[in-house]
């Protein structure tokens, strides 16, 4: 999620377990699982990623940028 901020992603309400970001300067919304122990699954990373308007390359930069 940190990777998500980054990129100008910001916290806009929790719903229950789930995280809703917005993406400045638009429309977008990504709804993120939140549960104690436990990683996203790769399928939804993707999408996550996909939604945010990011390529897995800038996505993987801003993940390890610190």
């Amino acid at each position: 999620m940190a990777a998500l901020k980054k990129a100008g992603c910001r916290l806009n309400h929790i719903e229950g377990s789930h995280y809703i970001l917005v993406k400045d300067g638009s429309d977008v919304h990504l709804s993120v699982p939140v549960h104690k122990g436990k990683d996203l699954g790769i399928g939804l990373l993707k999408k996550l990623i996909a939604g945010s308007g990011l390529t897995n390359d800038e996505y993987i930069e801003l993940f390890y940028k610190k």
